[in-house]
């Protein structure tokens, strides 16, 4: 009897990065091609898009619209009604100006007379200093520097784009947003019940649009096992949308979920009703259950020996681990986008801060230096998880390889290392290959800012092709940062981020507020660090993140030791992730933020570097401590010898 060949068809649901595909697909197609499979790929996120941002799509929209009592109708529906038809006259144009397909757009788009502007372009007209009270003159000028055409053009049309997609939401979809769609159904939700609701309501205009789209993928490739990757909260409700069109046409093929979101959050899953829609929820890195299950499939194993993965038997979930090894990360193949539109994605530019630029503006390959993250201490990450806890790495003549392969495919050289954190070690390797290759490629990543990071490694690094770094400062206390098991000192963060700017290469540092037992004084004395760095030219992109708690990361399992007390979850059957704590502090870390955010925000353009950073949180009631930190404290730190 002959094994029935599997056409597997990897699917991105709504809602990812506009910029360039999410890599998951790209990574399991290139492993299941190396292992003789025929497979597929697609990007339904983007479909979807360009699907309501067109001249149809916006027709749709505004019946819906003018459905909507007229009272109801927000600030961005009303101009939107008002100029649609500048609005229709106008998508097809900055949709192909955004996919480089007509740059000579540019200017007319930047004089700010082509285009309709909503809502979003209110915040372009008076900028004001939040530390000094001052008004700028040109916005754009202020904000962002002397713009080239092209970027202010595409600044302007991300703008453009933003007020449609609020109009989306405001009179089609209250769930919808380019990245965090219908988020609040799945995020640490502890039941399945807001999910179940939505996925039984009528379908909105988007849903029409998916439930057409899946159905000319299904068509068009003929799948007998797809896989629905959902790498964040806001593509799982698409993706289960997916699901049911998927077995309402033909419930014969088989539907796998997977991804980011499911490694974390769906661990203890117990919900039977998953499995209406889907047929097979796997955990962690696929390469190794998705070889069990086609296995079982093609009816070369039995069901007992599935690796990591959910099933539904008889009504109740089962979890089923057959031990095996990894698939190792040498032998995972070369990640392939073969199939996807990368002449139709979208170059943005929100220009929050300059490393926020890259994400969003020109399409990035993405590739991974090694699986999993060397250090594996810091106490605010998910160590326990494989993703983090399992490190592996590849040889450099290997990564070379497959980056030399990736450029051909694609004709892109720009590639983003999308590691936890890069180890500089391989980073090394493979830079000596890349120069010794003579390899011309553009890369950014993300690292810890540890001492190996030499000003002589960073030129090396520049070299290569490196742009750009970003890392983990956190809280730019030592105390915390000992607190966090981060490894690091301030001092040896400045040395480091120094010798990358000085080799040219941008630096972001990633930064955090609100982790157990930090006080007001150490939220004041982080913030003089952060000054100091950009006022010495450490760094020049930064953002503060809100400490979260996760069940997965040191904290939340050993929360004693950190001094807080966790607010108990209910019962769980869906996802768990985020759990809330009592800081016995009692500091208003939300007020802080808004001080933070202004500051970081500032500082980015040059602005208030000489104030006292006091002055940042003039909004709060009370006295706020002076730092305790000298002004020239980083100063000092770069004069000394490493």
């Amino acid at each position: 009897m002959t094994t029935p060949a599997l056409r597997v068809l990897s699917l991105i649901p709504p809602m990812t990065q506009l910029n360039t595909p999410y890599p998951s697909t790209a990574y399991i197609t290139g492993f299941l091609r190396s292992r003789g499979v025929d497979a597929v790929q697609a990007d339904l996120a983007l479909a979807l898009v360009l699907k309501l941002f067109s001249p149809a799509g916006l027709e749709s929209v505004r019946s819906h619209a003018l459905a909507q009592a007229e009272a109801r109708r927000s600030a961005s529906v009303h101009a939107f009604l008002d100029q649609f038809a500048r609005y229709r006259s106008t998508i097809g144009l900055v949709i192909a100006f955004l996919q480089g397909r007509d740059s000579t757009l540019a200017h007319r788009i930047a004089a700010r007379e082509l285009l309709p502007e909503g809502p979003r372009f209110a915040a372009l007209e008076v900028y004001v200093d939040a530390a000094l009270g001052e008004e700028g003159g040109d916005p754009l000028a202020w904000a962002f520097g002397a713009l080239g055409v092209q970027d202010k053009a595409r600044h302007i049309a991300t703008l453009y784009l933003n007020d449609l997609a609020d109009v989306l939401r405001d009179a089609v979809d209250e769930r919808f947003a380019f990245v965090r769609y219908a988020e609040s159904l799945a995020s640490s939700q502890p039941t399945f019940e807001p999910m179940a609701a939505a996925l039984a309501a009528p379908f909105t205009l988007i849903d029409e649009i998916l439930h057409t789209l899946t159905l000319a993928t299904l068509s068009q490739h003929k799948p007998d096992l797809v896989l629905l990757s959902v790498p964040f909260p806001g593509a799982l409700y698409a993706a289960l949308r997916m699901a049911q069109t998927i077995k309402a046409q033909n419930p014969h093929i088989t539907i796998a979920l997977g991804g980011g979101f499911v490694n974390t959050e769906l661990r203890e899953l117990a919900e039977p009703r998953v499995f209406d829609l889907v047929d097979f929820v796997t955990l962690d890195s696929g390469e190794r259950p998705l070889l069990a299950l086609m296995e079982y499939l093609q009816r070369k194993r039995s069901k007992q020996r599935l690796v990591r993965t959910f099933v539904r038997e008889e009504q109740r979930v089962r979890y089923i681990n057959f031990v095996e090894p990894e698939v190792p990360f040498e032998e995972v193949g070369t990640p392939t986008w073969d199939g996807l539109p990368l002449d139709r994605y979208l170059s943005l530019l929100d220009m929050l801060n300059p490393m926020h630029r890259l994400w969003s503006d020109g399409r990035w390959n993405k590739l991974t230096v090694a699986h999993g993250c060397y250090w594996k201490k810091c106490s605010f990450c998910d160590v326990s998880l494989d993703y983090i806890s399992r490190y592996e790495t590849a040889s450099a003549a290997t990564l070379a390889n497959r980056i030399e392969t990736i450029v051909g495919e694609t004709g892109q050289t720009g590639f983003h290392f999308v590691d936890e954190a890069a180890p500089p070690k391989a980073l090394k390797a493979l830079a000596d290959e890349l120069i010794a290759r003579q390899l011309p490629i553009s890369w950014w990543g993300n690292i810890r800012f540890e001492k190996t990071f030499t000003p002589e490694l960073c030129q090396l690094l520049a070299d290569s092709g490196c742009i750009a770094m970003s890392g983990g400062l956190e809280v730019a206390s030592d105390r915390l940062l000992t607190l966090m098991k981060k490894g690091v000192t301030v001092e040896q963060v400045a040395r480091v981020t120094k010798a990358f700017s000085d080799a040219g290469i941008l630096v972001h540092a990633y930064l955090m507020y609100g982790f157990p037992t930090q006080t007001v004084q150490d939220t004041v004395d982080a913030l003089e660090y952060v000054r100091q760095l950009f006022e010495n030219g450490c760094i020049q992109s930064g953002f503060f993140h809100r400490f979260s708690c996760t069940v997965h990361s040191p904290v939340g399992l050993d929360p004693a030791a950190y001094g807080i007390e966790l607010i108990p979850l209910p019962p769980v059957t869906f996802a768990r992730n985020d759990i809330g704590f009592i800081d016995p502090s009692g500091v208003d870390h939300e007020a802080l933020g808004v001080g933070l955010r202004k500051a970081i925000y500032n500082y980015m353009h040059g602005i208030g570097l000489d104030e006292d950073v006091r002055a940042w949180f003039s909004h709060l009631p009370g006295k706020v401590p002076k730092p305790t930190v000298g002004r020239h404290r980083i100063a000092k730190a770069l004069a000394q010898p490493a």
